[in-house]
């Protein structure tokens, strides 16, 4: 895991297969259900291809449809060490992020039972902690499903080494509250809190552990048997836990247990055949066998779009993910943690579902040729152009993830990670796209299947709405190119004064020129904040780019690291004090250099301090 990479793959839950709904345009025709020789001839060949293609030790997939598993089957290992084959009924995935799912069915069932308002204050239903009145509106419990209820990203910290290291959800979240930055219900911005959240809240109004409440109103009912949202794994169900990896130097690592400190958003372990019972009662609009988990009315009211930044591009269904694949209108999840990557994706006008689950951080690339694969072959159709939606210009510039930090040291993701929207002959670039217009304001990815419209938020902010995630237009100042150059500026200046000043005095006592003892103790200052100015940009470019890991917490060395800045900072005032105090006793090409090594210094002080690299933003 890399420090600031916009987040674990596991955090992150990619969002890159996405899908729309009630509002979307026409899909495509239901299509026979595929039988079991024709799926198995398909994954067979595919496994075969993608595995070993892509270094993944193993995978697990399930189909459902007519209301039973069309499919199940294990591909590869489990366990590398011990040479566990994987197996559907069996062996047990970490779903991470499609955990979300079973957090949003528990909220859809106390909607049902009257004990939860979707539309209500979720401060409504807390005690121990509030979420601050940053904006008029309140956030609601629709807002923490459709993700939009406006809060900074968190990574840091989110991950425990052990179970006696996970403090109890409701500290967490009131010791972890992320900011608030924008009004709730303008964009999405996908969020772990928020459905920890929401998961806490189920809690509260239950009476029950999160843990205890998913065991006894969903996994129980469903007959799932060989799965747990209870962390870790119960000792009877913990040695089918299959392990993850990561692929180095030519062999697999091991990736250890990590324990999630939001548990509601990604705490599930499960097999492909629990899972497919699951996504069966979903089809079922809440039904399986002979039980239901929801009625029917509150089960195809969850499946509702409930909000889309433009009507003509993917959105959110009551916490699903929306995707049009095909045509298809598909409500889906995926999800990433501690090297598994799993995807669930319902095709309700096809009464289809599939899950596929790999044990290792390379099974992102698999997974994103294997699921368009499978689509193309079992669910042909092509895309409608919806009309409606705003005609919105579009606006050239810098443009980061809305789910970014604000308040804390991540903030330098939405640096390295901004990318810049074109505008070239009526097509755009973005992403390393090109974008061709199909009605005003949309935009289609040439030679892929993704849209993208331009919406306009209630502020005047530009926003980029994508079928995946959105984009938030930045200011000059937050610009990579404005910033590369501020510190460019500031490292050539400071080598000036490094390599110079010693020159310079060299210089000095050859040619026996008096200068007066402040002005040298200030030049002295200068080149020593300079020198210390430019170890910290190098050593913190190495964190960048480094294998640096935030997962548990910032580690020691890069708190260490952010003393550099506050130490530039002293010596820079002192520096300053000194050079006004004597201004007057030294020659103009020494005071206009001071000026400019000073002003170099002065631009770093204020990168570090925009950035929240002065002082220990955590």
């Amino acid at each position: 895991m890399y420090l600031f990479r916009s987040m674990l793959v596991a955090v992150c839950a990619a969002m890159t297969i996405l899908v729309p709904p009630s509002v979307a345009p026409p899909a495509a025709a239901a299509t026979d259900l595929p039988d079991g020789r024709a799926l198995a001839d398909f994954f067979d060949a595919a496994m075969a291809d993608g595995l070993a293609a892509d270094h993944v030790p193993g995978a697990v997939v399930s189909v459902v449809g007519g209301g039973k598993t069309l499919f199940s089957k294990g591909y590869g290992l489990a366990d590398v060490e011990n040479r566990r084959p994987f197996d559907p009924d069996t062996s047990m995935v970490r779903i991470a992020s499609i955990t979300k799912l079973f957090t949003w069915t528990a909220v859809m069932q106390q909607v049902q039972r009257g004990k939860l308002d979707l539309k209500a204050d979720v401060n409504r239903y807390l005690t121990a902690f509030r979420i601050p009145a940053t904006y008029p509106r309140p956030i609601t419990l629709q807002d923490l499903m459709d993700h939009t209820a406006g809060f900074e990203d968190r990574t840091i910290g989110v991950g425990s080494r052990s179970k006696d290291d996970v403090p109890p959800l409701a500290d967490y979240l009131a010791d972890n509250m992320p900011a608030r930055v924008r009004p709730p219900g303008e964009v999405s911005s996908y969020s772990n809190y928020g459905a920890a959240l929401a998961g806490y809240i189920v809690s509260r109004v239950s009476g029950q552990p999160y843990d205890e409440y998913v065991r006894d109103h969903i996994l129980a009912p469903l007959a799932m048997r060989h799965s747990t949202a209870a962390e870790p794994v119960p000792a009877p169900l913990a040695t089918d836990l299959a392990r993850s990896y990561d692929y180095e130097g030519g062999a697999y690592r091991r990736k250890p247990f990590v324990f999630d400190n939001l548990a509601p958003d990604g705490s599930i372990s499960a097999t492909a055949n629990d899972m497919a019972h699951f996504m069966i009662a979903h089809l079922l609009d809440g039904r399986f066998g002979g039980r239901r988990i929801l009625d029917e009315p509150t089960a195809q009211l969850m499946h509702r779009r409930t909000f889309a930044a433009d009507p003509r591009v993917d959105g959110y269904a009551h916490g699903f993910k929306e995707q049009t694949l095909n045509g298809h209108r598909v409500i889906m999840h995926d999800g990433g943690w501690e090297g598994f990557q799993s995807a669930l994706l319902l095709v309700p006008d096809a009464d289809l579902g599939l899950f596929v689950s790999t044990n290792s951080l390379d099974g992102a690339d698999a997974m994103t040729k294997i699921i368009p694969a499978f689509f193309d072959r079992f669910l042909p159709g092509k895309r409608a152009v919806p009309d409606g939606g705003a005609s919105v210009v579009p606006v050239e510039g810098f443009y980061k993830l809305t789910r970014s930090a604000e308040s804390s040291i991540e903030k330098v993701v939405a640096l390295t990670g901004s990318t810049r929207l074109r505008v070239e002959g009526g097509k755009l670039t973005f992403r390393g796209s090109t974008w061709s217009s199909l009605r005003p304001g949309l935009y289609q990815q040439d030679g892929g299947t993704q849209r993208l419209a331009l919406v306009t938020g209630a502020s005047g902010v530009a926003y980029v709405a994508t079928d995946g995630p959105a984009y938030q237009r930045v200011p000059w100042w937050d610009s990579p190119p404005v910033n590369v150059v501020i510190v460019l500026l500031f490292a050539v200046t400071a080598l000036t004064a490094v390599l110079g000043l010693p020159v310079a005095a060299v210089v000095r006592r050859a040619k026996k020129r008096p200068v007066p003892r402040v002005w040298r103790a200030g030049r002295v200052l200068t080149g020593l904040a300079a020198a210390v100015g430019l170890v910290f940009v190098v050593l913190f470019t190495l964190v960048l780019t480094g294998d640096t890991s935030i997962l548990y917490g910032v580690p020691a060395n890069v708190q260490v690291l952010l003393v550099l800045p506050l130490l530039v900072l002293a010596l820079t005032v002192a520096a300053l004090a000194t050079t006004v105090r004597a201004w007057r006793g030294v020659g103009v090409l020494a005071r206009g250099h001071q000026v400019v090594v000073l002003a170099g210094l002065l631009a770093l002080l204020w990168f570090c301090l925009h950035w929240n690299l002065l002082g220990w933003h955590l």
